[in-house]
Protein backbone atom coordinates (compact mmCIF):
# COMPACT_ATOMS: atom_id res chain seq x y z
CA UNK A 1 0.00 0.00 0.00
CA UNK A 2 3.01 2.46 0.44
CA UNK A 3 3.76 2.13 -2.75
CA UNK A 4 0.10 2.96 -4.15
CA UNK A 5 0.30 6.26 -1.79
CA UNK A 6 3.37 7.50 -3.07
CA UNK A 7 1.91 7.14 -6.88
CA UNK A 8 -1.51 8.97 -5.68
CA UNK A 9 0.75 11.53 -4.18
CA UNK A 10 2.93 12.04 -6.95
CA UNK A 11 0.25 12.10 -9.29
CA UNK A 12 -1.75 14.79 -7.05
CA UNK A 13 1.63 16.81 -7.27
CA UNK A 14 1.90 16.92 -10.78
CA UNK A 15 -1.99 17.74 -11.23
CA UNK A 16 -1.20 21.30 -8.97
CA UNK A 17 1.87 21.95 -10.93
CA UNK A 18 -0.48 21.69 -14.32
CA UNK A 19 -2.82 24.31 -13.06
CA UNK A 20 -0.32 26.25 -12.29
CA UNK A 21 1.17 25.77 -15.74
CA UNK A 22 -1.97 26.72 -17.41
CA UNK A 23 -2.65 29.54 -15.66
CA UNK A 24 0.62 31.03 -16.38
CA UNK A 25 0.53 30.04 -20.18
CA UNK A 26 -3.42 30.51 -21.38
CA UNK A 27 -2.76 33.50 -22.96
CA UNK A 28 -0.27 31.73 -25.15
CA UNK A 29 -3.80 30.32 -27.28
CA UNK A 30 -5.36 33.81 -27.66
CA UNK A 31 -2.13 35.55 -29.46
CA UNK A 32 -0.69 34.59 -32.69
CA UNK A 33 1.97 32.36 -31.01
CA UNK A 34 2.41 28.95 -31.63
CA UNK A 35 3.09 27.26 -28.69
CA UNK A 36 5.02 23.58 -28.89
CA UNK A 37 4.93 21.16 -25.73
CA UNK A 38 7.68 18.47 -25.31
CA UNK A 39 7.60 15.49 -23.63
CA UNK A 40 10.11 15.31 -20.72
CA UNK A 41 12.33 12.93 -23.34
CA UNK A 42 12.15 15.80 -26.26
CA UNK A 43 12.73 18.40 -23.15
CA UNK A 44 16.15 16.84 -22.69
CA UNK A 45 19.10 19.36 -23.52
CA UNK A 46 20.11 16.55 -26.04
CA UNK A 47 17.72 18.23 -28.01
CA UNK A 48 17.90 21.41 -27.44
CA UNK A 49 18.87 22.07 -31.95
CA UNK A 50 16.05 19.63 -32.67
CA UNK A 51 13.46 21.34 -30.97
CA UNK A 52 14.60 25.14 -32.54
CA UNK A 53 14.89 23.72 -35.78
CA UNK A 54 11.25 21.78 -35.23
CA UNK A 55 9.96 25.40 -34.30
CA UNK A 56 11.62 27.25 -37.58
CA UNK A 57 9.80 24.50 -39.63
CA UNK A 58 6.66 25.29 -38.05
CA UNK A 59 7.06 29.20 -37.96
CA UNK A 60 8.22 28.43 -41.87
CA UNK A 61 4.61 26.65 -42.84
CA UNK A 62 2.61 29.24 -40.73
CA UNK A 63 4.12 32.85 -40.93
CA UNK A 64 3.60 32.51 -37.07
CA UNK A 65 5.92 32.73 -34.29
CA UNK A 66 6.63 29.83 -32.17
CA UNK A 67 7.71 29.08 -28.72
CA UNK A 68 8.51 25.65 -27.00
CA UNK A 69 7.06 24.33 -23.65
CA UNK A 70 9.74 21.96 -22.07
CA UNK A 71 7.93 19.72 -19.73
CA UNK A 72 9.40 17.06 -16.74
CA UNK A 73 6.02 14.68 -16.71
CA UNK A 74 3.70 13.50 -19.37
CA UNK A 75 0.47 14.61 -17.67
CA UNK A 76 1.97 18.54 -18.20
CA UNK A 77 2.18 17.57 -21.88
CA UNK A 78 -0.86 16.17 -21.99
CA UNK A 79 -3.19 19.07 -20.47
CA UNK A 80 -1.46 21.61 -22.31
CA UNK A 81 -2.40 19.82 -25.79
CA UNK A 82 -5.90 19.11 -24.44
CA UNK A 83 -7.23 22.57 -22.81
CA UNK A 84 -5.23 24.83 -25.60
CA UNK A 85 -2.32 25.63 -23.80
CA UNK A 86 -0.31 24.45 -25.87
CA UNK A 87 -1.19 24.14 -30.17
CA UNK A 88 0.85 21.62 -31.20
CA UNK A 89 2.46 18.38 -29.32
CA UNK A 90 5.54 15.64 -29.49
CA UNK A 91 3.55 12.59 -27.78
CA UNK A 92 3.73 9.25 -26.94
CA UNK A 93 0.75 7.30 -28.62
CA UNK A 94 -1.14 6.57 -24.94
CA UNK A 95 -0.53 10.63 -24.53
CA UNK A 96 -1.96 11.43 -27.76
CA UNK A 97 -5.44 9.35 -26.96
CA UNK A 98 -5.76 10.35 -23.40
CA UNK A 99 -5.67 14.21 -24.87
CA UNK A 100 -8.14 13.15 -27.93
CA UNK A 101 -10.26 11.57 -25.20
CA UNK A 102 -10.27 14.73 -23.10
CA UNK A 103 -10.78 16.94 -26.50
CA UNK A 104 -11.57 15.97 -29.60
CA UNK A 105 -9.83 18.71 -31.39
CA UNK A 106 -6.71 17.18 -30.33
CA UNK A 107 -5.68 15.37 -33.85
CA UNK A 108 -3.02 13.65 -35.05
CA UNK A 109 -0.82 16.02 -37.55
CA UNK A 110 1.70 12.97 -38.32
CA UNK A 111 3.31 10.15 -37.65
CA UNK A 112 7.25 9.14 -37.90
CA UNK A 113 7.20 6.65 -40.59
CA UNK A 114 8.81 3.04 -40.32
CA UNK A 115 12.06 2.48 -42.49
CA UNK A 116 10.28 1.98 -45.43
CA UNK A 117 9.11 5.92 -45.68
CA UNK A 118 4.96 4.80 -44.80
CA UNK A 119 2.77 4.16 -42.20
CA UNK A 120 2.80 -0.20 -43.11
CA UNK A 121 6.13 -0.35 -40.72
CA UNK A 122 5.49 2.97 -38.92
CA UNK A 123 6.47 1.34 -34.99
CA UNK A 124 9.31 1.03 -32.35
CA UNK A 125 10.27 -1.17 -29.87
CA UNK A 126 9.87 -1.28 -26.32
CA UNK A 127 12.70 -2.85 -24.26
CA UNK A 128 12.56 -5.03 -21.21
CA UNK A 129 16.60 -3.99 -20.35
CA UNK A 130 18.65 -4.86 -17.49
CA UNK A 131 22.14 -4.58 -16.51
CA UNK A 132 24.34 -6.98 -18.65
CA UNK A 133 25.89 -8.59 -15.57
CA UNK A 134 22.93 -9.91 -14.53
CA UNK A 135 21.11 -10.66 -17.31
CA UNK A 136 21.61 -14.61 -17.01
CA UNK A 137 19.31 -14.36 -14.32
CA UNK A 138 16.12 -13.76 -16.86
CA UNK A 139 17.53 -17.08 -19.17
CA UNK A 140 14.98 -20.45 -19.32
CA UNK A 141 16.22 -24.05 -18.74
CA UNK A 142 16.89 -23.56 -22.83
CA UNK A 143 18.88 -20.75 -21.99
CA UNK A 144 16.48 -18.15 -24.07
CA UNK A 145 15.81 -14.79 -22.40
CA UNK A 146 12.25 -14.48 -20.89
CA UNK A 147 10.40 -12.12 -18.45
CA UNK A 148 9.32 -14.81 -16.45
CA UNK A 149 11.97 -13.79 -13.21
CA UNK A 150 10.77 -10.18 -12.94
CA UNK A 151 8.22 -10.82 -10.29
CA UNK A 152 9.78 -9.54 -7.45
CA UNK A 153 12.83 -7.60 -8.76
CA UNK A 154 13.20 -3.75 -8.61
CA UNK A 155 11.03 -2.42 -11.67
CA UNK A 156 11.57 1.19 -13.14
CA UNK A 157 8.93 2.38 -15.53
CA UNK A 158 8.84 5.73 -17.29
CA UNK A 159 5.85 7.36 -16.58
CA UNK A 160 2.41 6.04 -15.98
CA UNK A 161 1.20 7.32 -19.16
CA UNK A 162 4.24 6.65 -21.15
CA UNK A 163 2.63 3.97 -23.95
CA UNK A 164 6.25 2.41 -24.49
CA UNK A 165 7.58 2.98 -20.56
CA UNK A 166 4.37 1.73 -19.11
CA UNK A 167 1.40 1.00 -20.87
CA UNK A 168 2.57 -1.29 -23.57
CA UNK A 169 5.02 -3.32 -21.25
CA UNK A 170 1.84 -3.65 -18.29
CA UNK A 171 -0.12 -4.82 -21.46
CA UNK A 172 2.60 -7.51 -21.96
CA UNK A 173 3.38 -8.44 -18.06
CA UNK A 174 -0.49 -9.18 -17.43
CA UNK A 175 -0.79 -11.26 -20.37
CA UNK A 176 2.36 -12.93 -19.29
CA UNK A 177 1.33 -13.94 -16.04
CA UNK A 178 -2.27 -13.41 -15.83
CA UNK A 179 -3.27 -14.29 -12.26
CA UNK A 180 -5.69 -11.13 -12.05
CA UNK A 181 -2.91 -8.62 -12.57
CA UNK A 182 -4.08 -5.18 -13.92
CA UNK A 183 -2.09 -2.05 -14.05
CA UNK A 184 -3.25 -1.07 -10.27
CA UNK A 185 -1.59 -4.97 -8.82
CA UNK A 186 1.74 -4.19 -10.41
CA UNK A 187 2.06 -1.06 -8.97
CA UNK A 188 0.32 -1.86 -5.18
CA UNK A 189 1.10 -5.46 -5.03
CA UNK A 190 3.90 -7.42 -3.88
CA UNK A 191 4.57 -8.12 -7.71
CA UNK A 192 7.51 -6.09 -7.89
CA UNK A 193 9.46 -5.31 -4.76
CA UNK A 194 9.81 -1.86 -6.00
CA UNK A 195 8.71 0.63 -8.53
CA UNK A 196 9.94 3.16 -9.83
CA UNK A 197 9.11 5.89 -12.51
CA UNK A 198 11.97 7.80 -14.33
CA UNK A 199 9.99 10.60 -15.31
CA UNK A 200 12.02 10.29 -18.83
CA UNK A 201 13.34 7.42 -20.78
CA UNK A 202 16.79 8.48 -20.01
CA UNK A 203 15.76 8.70 -16.14
CA UNK A 204 14.58 5.03 -16.08
CA UNK A 205 17.59 3.80 -17.87
CA UNK A 206 19.82 4.95 -15.46
CA UNK A 207 18.26 3.90 -12.63
CA UNK A 208 19.46 0.07 -14.11
CA UNK A 209 22.91 1.87 -14.70
CA UNK A 210 22.82 3.56 -11.24
CA UNK A 211 21.63 0.04 -9.07
CA UNK A 212 18.42 1.50 -7.81
CA UNK A 213 16.00 -0.81 -10.26
CA UNK A 214 17.39 -4.02 -11.71
CA UNK A 215 15.13 -4.19 -14.69
CA UNK A 216 13.57 -1.00 -16.95
CA UNK A 217 11.30 -0.63 -19.75
CA UNK A 218 12.12 2.09 -22.21
CA UNK A 219 11.56 3.16 -26.07
CA UNK A 220 14.50 1.96 -28.76
CA UNK A 221 14.06 6.14 -30.23
CA UNK A 222 14.35 7.43 -26.70
CA UNK A 223 17.83 6.35 -25.82
CA UNK A 224 19.92 4.89 -28.87
CA UNK A 225 21.50 8.37 -29.11
CA UNK A 226 23.65 7.89 -25.66
CA UNK A 227 23.97 4.05 -26.35
CA UNK A 228 26.25 2.06 -28.88
CA UNK A 229 25.36 -1.43 -30.25
CA UNK A 230 27.98 -4.35 -28.46
CA UNK A 231 26.39 -7.82 -29.80
CA UNK A 232 23.55 -8.91 -31.27
CA UNK A 233 21.03 -6.91 -33.63
CA UNK A 234 19.80 -3.86 -33.00
CA UNK A 235 16.05 -4.51 -31.09
CA UNK A 236 16.59 -8.08 -30.48
CA UNK A 237 15.67 -10.20 -27.62
CA UNK A 238 19.50 -10.17 -26.36
CA UNK A 239 21.34 -7.55 -27.70
CA UNK A 240 23.88 -5.73 -25.83
CA UNK A 241 24.24 -2.10 -25.62
CA UNK A 242 27.67 -0.24 -24.04
CA UNK A 243 27.25 3.64 -23.01
CA UNK A 244 30.18 5.01 -24.58
CA UNK A 245 32.97 7.36 -22.81
CA UNK A 246 31.30 10.62 -23.89
CA UNK A 247 27.91 10.12 -23.67
CA UNK A 248 25.61 12.78 -22.96
CA UNK A 249 24.18 13.61 -19.68
CA UNK A 250 22.32 12.12 -17.80
CA UNK A 251 24.49 8.96 -18.95
CA UNK A 252 28.56 10.44 -18.65
CA UNK A 253 28.74 8.90 -15.44
CA UNK A 254 28.38 5.39 -16.77
CA UNK A 255 30.89 4.85 -19.48
CA UNK A 256 31.06 1.09 -20.34
CA UNK A 257 28.56 -0.17 -18.75
CA UNK A 258 26.15 -2.18 -20.57
CA UNK A 259 22.80 -3.63 -20.58
CA UNK A 260 21.12 -6.22 -22.66
CA UNK A 261 17.16 -6.81 -23.61
CA UNK A 262 15.16 -9.70 -22.49
CA UNK A 263 12.46 -8.75 -24.42
CA UNK A 264 11.34 -6.07 -27.21
CA UNK A 265 8.05 -5.62 -28.19
CA UNK A 266 6.89 -3.33 -31.40
CA UNK A 267 4.87 -0.32 -30.70
CA UNK A 268 3.02 1.76 -32.95
CA UNK A 269 5.00 5.22 -34.17
CA UNK A 270 4.37 8.29 -32.18
CA UNK A 271 2.53 11.07 -33.31
CA UNK A 272 2.72 15.05 -33.41
CA UNK A 273 -0.55 16.05 -32.36
CA UNK A 274 -2.68 19.23 -32.98
CA UNK A 275 -5.87 21.12 -31.18
CA UNK A 276 -7.69 21.97 -34.40
CA UNK A 277 -9.23 24.66 -33.01
CA UNK A 278 -6.14 26.92 -32.42
CA UNK A 279 -5.34 26.66 -36.54
CA UNK A 280 -7.28 27.10 -39.81
CA UNK A 281 -7.64 23.73 -42.41
CA UNK A 282 -5.52 25.83 -44.53
CA UNK A 283 -2.69 26.17 -41.54
CA UNK A 284 -2.98 22.46 -40.71
CA UNK A 285 -2.71 21.40 -44.79
CA UNK A 286 0.10 24.02 -44.85
CA UNK A 287 2.06 22.42 -41.90
CA UNK A 288 1.46 18.80 -43.20
CA UNK A 289 2.77 19.22 -46.56
CA UNK A 290 6.34 20.69 -44.92
CA UNK A 291 6.41 17.96 -42.62
CA UNK A 292 6.14 15.15 -44.92
CA UNK A 293 8.48 16.65 -47.60
CA UNK A 294 11.95 15.76 -48.49
CA UNK A 295 13.41 18.64 -47.38
CA UNK A 296 12.48 17.71 -43.74
CA UNK A 297 13.05 13.87 -44.13
CA UNK A 298 16.72 14.61 -44.89
CA UNK A 299 16.94 17.32 -41.98
CA UNK A 300 19.78 15.79 -39.68
CA UNK A 301 17.63 17.61 -36.87
CA UNK A 302 14.44 15.32 -37.10
CA UNK A 303 16.01 12.27 -39.11
CA UNK A 304 19.64 12.11 -38.22
CA UNK A 305 21.86 9.12 -39.77
CA UNK A 306 24.27 6.90 -37.44
CA UNK A 307 27.14 8.80 -39.12
CA UNK A 308 25.73 12.44 -38.77
CA UNK A 309 26.72 14.80 -34.98
CA UNK A 310 23.76 15.93 -34.76
CA UNK A 311 21.10 13.99 -32.70
CA UNK A 312 17.89 14.48 -34.26
CA UNK A 313 14.59 13.16 -32.88
CA UNK A 314 14.89 10.04 -34.47
CA UNK A 315 17.09 8.12 -36.06
CA UNK A 316 17.51 7.65 -39.98
CA UNK A 317 18.07 3.67 -41.17
CA UNK A 318 16.64 3.88 -44.85
CA UNK A 319 13.74 6.05 -45.91
CA UNK A 320 12.22 7.50 -42.61
CA UNK A 321 10.17 10.96 -42.66
CA UNK A 322 7.20 12.03 -41.52
CA UNK A 323 3.49 10.64 -42.86
CA UNK A 324 -0.07 11.41 -42.21
CA UNK A 325 -2.52 9.09 -40.78
CA UNK A 326 -6.02 9.63 -39.11
CA UNK A 327 -7.27 9.32 -35.54
CA UNK A 328 -8.42 5.67 -36.15
CA UNK A 329 -4.78 4.61 -37.05
CA UNK A 330 -4.65 4.63 -33.20
CA UNK A 331 -7.58 2.52 -32.66
CA UNK A 332 -5.14 -0.58 -32.58
CA UNK A 333 -3.40 0.98 -29.45
CA UNK A 334 -6.36 1.91 -28.18
CA UNK A 335 -7.84 -1.73 -28.10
Amino acid sequence: MEKFVKVILSVALVAAMVVGLVGCLGGGADDDTIVIVYLPNESSSMFDGSRAEFERLISQATGRPVRGMLTTDYVIAVEAIASGAAHIAIMGGSSYIEARSRNADVDVLVVYSGPSGTANDAFYFSWFAVDADNADVHRNADGEFTIDNIRGQRMSFVSNTSTSGFVVPSAEIIAHFGDGLDEDALLDSDFFSQVLFGGSHQGALVNVLNGNADITTVADTMVYGYLELVSGEHNAVGAVYRVPAGAAAPFHNFPGQQIQLIESIAVLNVPIAVNRSLFTDEEVRAIQDLLTSDEVANNHHIFSPDDSDIDGFRRKTANERFVVVDDAWFNPLRR
